[in-house]
């Protein structure tokens, strides 16, 4: 069954992860997704791991494979004029383009936002950029690279991630790419509604630090109202008490009872009901004052107990879950019954598992998910073109036979 964005058509220009990103959520929802990769490929395709451990022929590392399901992969080289003819082409018959390179760059290819818009101002156009598109504002870095740690840094994320000020902790994932990319489709999907509406196509910016100031929005209120900086505290929250992680006898369990109510119930579950309504502990407030204490006293009882067991005892009652690895994900009947890994084949021969889709429609429901494309793949057959020929001899370079 085709997905909510069945008819939808996307030119993604993009590299690495932010903007693979944005455009493999759209496709994920049904839209036709065109990636247009440089002769060279997407530098992404290098980076693993490997089937076996090595890399494979295709040089099609897990990396890019998680990011650029359900697209096809055209190769184009963007300094040769008939290639760039056969990207006009494309442009034509699209309805979203969608780039993440340095402000100036795609000006330079001859592609700037405005000849596209001229040409085509039903297309909505859409960036991510490390500091934004100086269109909507032009920042003071906006000649600066930058990376998934970069916007961590600048956004606020890392003062405030780590156990102490003085070891700032970037966070795993690669939030400073992901969290702009979901971003950058919400606004792309606005756009193109707006677009609908009116024919008028715009041009949607998204800017990697923004975005991360966004996701750490917290620490701007904090900081008005008391003047001071938030600084990192671990596992722990500023403003809510207990909600954390605690240890078990073979692990951790993350568990959450800010409210009265909910701390009455875990001292119950503890066997503890007389802290239910002790002085130091009977509030949030209380708690906060009296946090390392609150802490140790629910960690009498779970380190006594099994990761299992503490999830037993608090499970439909308190907040928690346990801090699973990627082994336990793959093995929970939760990631099961949503269909939150998916296999797919590998061009080396094996089938590989990635996250599937977390958005779920009642209606419109995809089937299976299709792997990311080999490297200009899809170069002699996408039907956008007018005709297969428009395509330059340095292109057959990219193309698998």
């Amino acid at each position: 069954m085709p997905g909510p964005l069945d008819g939808l058509r996307v030119l993604d220009l993009t590299q690495v992860l932010s903007g693979p990103y944005t455009t493999m959520l759209l496709a994920d929802m049904g839209a036709d997704v065109i990636k247009v990769e440089p002769l060279t490929g997407d530098v992404a395709r290098l980076w693993g791991p490997f089937p076996n451990g090595a890399a494979g022929s295709d040089e099609y590392g897990g990396y890019f494979a998680s990011m650029n399901r359900n697209k096809r992969s055209v190769a184009l080289d963007l300094k040769d004029p008939v290639d760039q003819q056969v990207l006009w082409d494309l442009i034509a018959k699209a309805d979203v383009l969608v780039e993440n390179f340095r402000s100036g760059v795609m000006d330079r290819f001859g592609f700037s936002y405005e000849e596209i818009h001229e040409r085509h101002p039903s297309l909505v156009y859409a960036c991510i950029r490390g500091f934004g598109d100086p269109r909507t504002g032009k920042s003071p870095y906006d000649d600066w690279p930058a990376f998934d740690i970069i916007a961590q840094a600048m956004g606020g994320i890392l003062g405030v991630t780590g156990t102490d000020a003085q070891h700032p902790v970037k966070v795993g994932p690669g939030v400073g790419d992901i969290f702009p990319a979901a971003l950058a489709a919400t606004g792309i999907l606005a756009a193109v509604r707006h677009a609908e509406h009116t024919g008028e196509g715009q041009l949607v910016d998204v800017g990697m630090y923004d975005a991360v100031l966004s996701l750490t929005e917290r620490i701007i209120y904090q900081h008005s109202l008391t003047g001071r900086d938030p600084e990192p505290q671990g596992n722990t929250h500023p403003l809510l008490c207990p909600y954390g992680v605690v240890s078990t006898s073979d692990g951790f369990v993350a568990l959450a009872a800010p409210s009265d109510h909910h701390w009455r119930l875990l001292t119950d579950i503890m066997g503890k009901p007389e802290y239910g309504s002790d002085p130091d502990f009977a509030t949030n407030n209380q708690r906060l004052a009296h946090s390392a204490r609150t802490y140790d006293l629910v960690e009498s009882w779970s380190a006594s107990l099994t990761t299992a067991g503490v999830v037993q005892a608090l499970a439909g009652v308190i907040p928690c879950g346990p801090v699973n690895k990627a082994s336990d994900i793959a093995n929970d009947p939760h990631v099961a019954a949503r269909d939150m890994v998916v296999t797919v084949e590998h061009p080396d021969g094996v089938d590989m598992q990635i996250v599937g889709s977390p958005v779920k429609f009642s209606s419109t429901i995809r089937g299976e998910f299709t792997r990311a494309p080999l490297l200009g793949e899809h170069s002699r057959d996408v039907e956008w073109l007018p005709r297969a020929d428009r395509l330059s001899p340095s292109t057959d370079q990219g193309v698998d036979e």
